[in-house]
C-alpha cells in the first residue's frame, strides 16, 4: 500500500506537488489562525522546522552551484573572438538588467503600501530595522565596495555571495585569458582545462543535489505557507495579490514597452513586427519555463531573421546564463514587500546596494532552476533582514512561484532575442533578405 502511495505521489509532476502543498497549506492554516494564540505558538514550533529545512538546503546548494557556474561560464566566453561586438551584448545584458530591477523597485514602492496589520501581528517585526542600524556595513556605499573583494573562502564559509560571485567571474576570466594566450604551455593549459572540468563535475553533481531538493519542496512549501497563514490568516491573501500584480505588470513592461522603445530608437523600425517574429521562442519559454530548453527554438528564429550565427551562437546561449530580466523585475518586489512588511526603511544608499546585489545575483541564476527563489534568501539576508523575516517572505515567494516564473523566463529569452538582434542590426550582421 505504501509503496502504491509513493508510485502514485512521483507520478505526478512535481509543480502539480508544490501547489498541493501550497494550497493546503493556506487552507489549514486559515483554519488553525481560528486557535488561541498559545495554541498558535505551540504549533509554529512544531511546524517551523520543517519549513526551515528547505530554506537551509536551499543554502547549502546555491552557493556552490554559483561559484562552479560562474567559473565555467565565464570561462567558456571566447574574448579574442567575440570582440567588439561580444563586449556589445555583454554591456546590453547589464544595463537591460539594471534598467528591469529599476523598474522592479519603482513598481513594487508604487503598488506595495505599507501594510501596518500584517507588521503588528509579525513577531519581531523592527527586527530588520534594527539589523540595519547595527550593522556598519548596511546602507554604507564605501563598505559594500570593499566588501566585494574578499577571501572567497571566508566568504563561502559566511554565505556572504557578492564577493562570490565577483571572484567567480574574475577567476574564470583569468581562466580563459590564459587559454588563448600564446605563450601559455601546454601543459599549463592542460592543467586549466583538467580544473575547468572538475568545475564541470562539481556543478553536475550540484544539480543532482538540487533534484534531491525539489523532493522536498512539497512539504517545505506547506510547512512554510501554513505558519505563515496561521500566524497573520487572511491578511497574506493583499501581499499575494500584490507580488502577482507588481511581476506581471514589471515583465509586460519590459515586453511591450521597454524592448520595443529600444528597438524602435536603436534600429528605427516597428518593434511590434519584431516581437511578432519572435513569438515562438516567447510563447515557449512561458510554457516550459527554462530558456535553454527555448534555446534551439531562439537559434532556429534568429536564424530566419537573418541574423549571423557568429553572433547568435554567442550571445543567445550566454543569454541564456547571464541575462535575466524577468527575476531583476521579480527579486527587488519581495525585497520592497519585506521592507513594508517589517518596518525596514530603505534610503538611497540601500536602495543602490539593492539595485547592484540584484543584477549581480541574476547572473548566477541561469542555471539554476527555479533560480529566482534560490537567490532571493541571499538578497533579503544582504538587506539585513532576520533568517525568520527571511523565511517568512521566501514562504511567500515559493507558493507562486511556478506562476512567477512563466512570465519571468518569457521576458528573459525575449530580452536575450532583441539584444541579438539590435546588436546585429547595428553591427551589419543581418543578411538582406
Amino acid at each position: 500500500m505504501i509503496k502504491k502511495f509513493f508510485t502514485v505521489y512521483f507520478a505526478v509532476p512535481l509543480v502539480w506537488r508544490i501547489l498541493a502543498g501550497f494550497v493546503l497549506g493556506i487552507g489549514i492554516g486559515l483554519l488553525c489562525s481560528q486557535l488561541p494564540d498559545p495554541k498558535i505558538q505551540k504549533i509554529v514550533s512544531i511546524s517551523d522546522p520543517f519549513g526551515l529545512v528547505l530554506i537551509s538546503m536551499l543554502k547549502m546548494v546555491v552557493f556552490p552551484i554559483i561559484f562552479f557556474s560562474l567559473i565555467l561560464g565565464s570561462a567558456s566566453l571566447p574574448l579574442k573572438k567575440s570582440g567588439k561586438l561580444g563586449l556589445s551584448v555583454m554591456v546590453w545584458y547589464f544595463l537591460t538588467s539594471l534598467f528591469a530591477t529599476v523598474f522592479g523597485v519603482l513598481l513594487a514602492f508604487f503598488l506595495n503600501p505599507k501594510m501596518a496589520n500584517f507588521s503588528e501581528k509579525t513577531a519581531g517585526s523592527q527586527l530588520g530595522a534594527e539589523v540595519l542600524k547595527n550593522d556598519p556595513t548596511a546602507g554604507n556605499i564605501g563598505s559594500f565596495f570593499a566588501g566585494l573583494f574578499q577571501n572567497p573562502f571566508e566568504a563561502l564559509a559566511h554565505g556572504r555571495f557578492l564577493p562570490i560571485v565577483i571572484f567567480s567571474i574574475l577567476f574564470g576570466l583569468a581562466a580563459r585569458v590564459l587559454l588563448d594566450h600564446a605563450k601559455t604551455s601546454e601543459k599549463d593549459s592542460n592543467n586549466i582545462n583538467a580544473f575547468l572540468s572538475v568545475c564541470d563535475a562539481a556543478r553536475i553533481i550540484s544539480f543532482k543535489l538540487i533534484d534531491w531538493i525539489m523532493e522536498y519542496f512539497p512539504f517545505g512549501v506547506f510547512a512554510l505557507t501554513f505558519t505563515n497563514f496561521m500566524k497573520n490568516g487572511t491578511i497574506l491573501f493583499g501581499p499575494y495579490l500584490r507580488i502577482v500584480s507588481c511581476v506581471v505588470i514589471g515583465v509586460l513592461g519590459m515586453l511591450l514597452l521597454i524592448y520595443p522603445l529600444a528597438v524602435l530608437i536603436f534600429c528605427r523600425e516597428n518593434p511590434y513586427r519584431l516581437l511578432f517574429r519572435l513569438r515562438a521562442p516567447i510563447l515557449t519559454a512561458f510554457a516550459t519555463r527554462s530558456s535553454a530548453a527555448t534555446l534551439p527554438i531562439s537559434l532556429q528564429t534568429s536564424e530566419k531573421l537573418g541574423i549571423s550565427s557568429a553572433l547568435s551562437s554567442f550571445s543567445l546561449p550566454l543569454g541564456c546564463t547571464v541575462n535575466m530580466d524577468g527575476v531583476c523585475v521579480h527579486l527587488p518586489v519581495f525585497v520592497i514587500l519585506a521592507g513594508n512588511i517589517f518596518g525596514v526603511p530603505f534610503g538611497l544608499s540601500q536602495l543602490l546596494i539593492l539595485l547592484l546585489s540584484v543584477v549581480f545575483a541574476s547572473i548566477g541564476a541561469g542555471g539554476i532552476p527555479g533560480g529566482s527563489v534560490f537567490l532571493l534568501f541571499m538578497i533579503l539576508e544582504n538587506a539585513g533582514f532576520e533568517p525568520a523575516q527571511v523565511a517568512s517572505i521566501v514562504a511567500l515567494a515559493l507558493g507562486i512561484n511556478p506562476i512567477l516564473d512563466m512570465f519571468e523566463t518569457a521576458c528573459n529569452v525575449a530580452g536575450d532575442n532583441i539584444c541579438t538582434y539590435i546588436v546585429a542590426k547595428r553591427g551589419g550582421m543581418i543578411k538582406s533578405s
